[in-house]
């Protein structure tokens, strides 16, 4: 569990200095990503350690904890192959003005799904929960994380719409948010 909350934070930090390096910034680690996401962690700690105390059998579901690996992996990879693909698109923020040099990815895994980086993060975050054997995080985490990411890919694709018009529709009508039960903003035409 630490090895991939280490990696998945260093390897945030190492694609954006290689894909955005006018963007990188300490924040780039994403460390500090809000109180919600540190108080989420710390919750997911104390969850172990009380039910380690209290139950360790209920720690030693290998079968589960691999279930929760190849999440976390999956995850991981996925986001970062959509950082990789986005190029010097991708950032951490969502922009609300259009740079001359901002274009509509929709090749590789943004082919598959309109939000991979969102998709990586979801399956990653829940996935650690599994890996810990921990069922009230991993609950909660889903929970918290797909109401934060209905409500940013809704932000997202009205700036998106804004930036390019039909061909944001287009692609939106042929992919997938990727997200469960999240189809991102509704267009009334």
């Amino acid at each position: 569990y630490m090895c991939s909350l280490s990696l998945f934070h260093y390897s945030e930090y190492l694609v954006t200095a290689i894909n955005n390096p006018r963007s990188l910034s300490l924040d780039s680690f994403l460390l500090n990503h809000s109180f919600e996401y540190n108080l989420a962690a710390f919750s997911s700690w104390v969850e172990f350690a009380l039910e380690k105390f209290l139950c360790p059998e209920m720690k030693q579901v290998a079968w589960l904890s691999t279930v929760g690996l190849l999440m976390v992996i999956f995850g991981d990879c996925l986001r970062k192959a959509a950082m990789l693909t986005a190029g010097s698109n991708f950032n951490h923020i969502v922009q609300n003005e259009k740079s001359d040099t901002h274009t509509l990815v929709t090749s590789g895994v943004y082919g598959w799904f309109r939000h991979p980086s969102y998709v990586g993060w979801f399956y990653w975050s829940i996935g650690t929960q599994v890996l810990l054997c921990n069922p009230v995080c991993a609950v909660g985490y889903t929970l918290v994380s797909w109401r934060f990411f209905r409500e940013r890919v809704e932000e997202e694709e009205i700036t998106l719409i804004h930036f390019f018009g039909e061909e944001y529709l287009e692609y939106k009508k042929r992919v997938p948010s990727g997200l469960p039960f999240i189809r991102g903003v509704k267009v009334d035409l």
